[in-house]
Formats: C-alpha cells, structure tokens, sequence
C-alpha cells in the first residue's frame, strides 16, 4: 500500500516538475522577444546604471600606488637588495603606500613580488638578489 502512494506522489511531482519547466520556457521566450521589440529590461537598465557610476567614480579618484610600485621606488631609491619587512616600513615611513589594515604585508608583498617574477619573467621589474631579498632588475 505505501509503495503504490510512494509511486502516485512521484508521478505527481514529475508532472509538476514538467509543468514549471514549460513554464520557465514561456518566460523566457517572453523576455526575449520583449529585448528583440526594444523595449528595455530592468536588466538592462541597471546595467547602464552602474556603467554610467562607475565611469564618473574612476574620474574623480584620484589612483593610489600599488605595493609593487612603491617597492619598485623604494628599491630604486635605495640601490641595493632589501627584503620585504624592510621595504614595507621604509614605504610607510616615506608614505609611499601604507597597507590598508592587513596583518601580513610584508607576506602579500612578497608573493606579489614572486607573481611578477613568475608571470613576466626576463620583463619583470624585480629579480631576487639572494634568498627573501630582491632587487631592481
């Protein structure tokens, strides 16, 4: 007796199932031919929204040093290798580039500094001089 219910509620959620899915497909058609007609979405609409903000946002930020910029100039300042906890107090005491509440910097410099290494290789900015110590290339 529980095996015919079990059955009777399966076949019911697959007809409801199939039922949705018909449904999802009428909507999207809808939704199409309403873009194709040229009448616009709310989609649409919020999407020029943000495009227009973010245009007039980057105008007026000024843009701010990266830690590999600022360890760039601290390197090229001090001509000779560093590693980088030194780096990372000489450009707060310069006031090249502070970290924005990180607990690691020197850390995230470091792998920053390793990335550019890795992924430019001979065009890279920095070598390493000698282990956890880099230089201008």
């Amino acid at each position: 007796m529980a095996a015919k219910k079990a059955a009777r509620t399966t076949a019911s959620t697959g007809k409801a199932m199939k039922a949705r899915q018909s449904d999802g497909a009428t909507n999207a058609a809808t939704t199409r031919s309403k873009a194709a007609t040229g009448k616009r979405t709310q989609a649409s609409k919020f999407v020029k929204t943000v495009t227009r903000n973010a245009q007039t946002q980057k105008v007026d930020k000024p843009t701010k040093a990266s830690a590999l910029d600022a360890a760039a100039q601290v390197l090229g300042e001090s001509g000779q290798p560093m590693n980088c906890k030194e780096m990372i107090e000489t450009m707060a005491a310069e006031g090249y580039w502070k970290s924005p509440a990180g607990k690691t910097p020197r850390a995230t410099l470091y792998s920053a500094l390793a990335r550019e290494i890795n992924a430019k290789g001979k065009d890279s900015r920095f070598k390493k001089a000698e282990r956890g110590k880099f230089t201008l290339a």
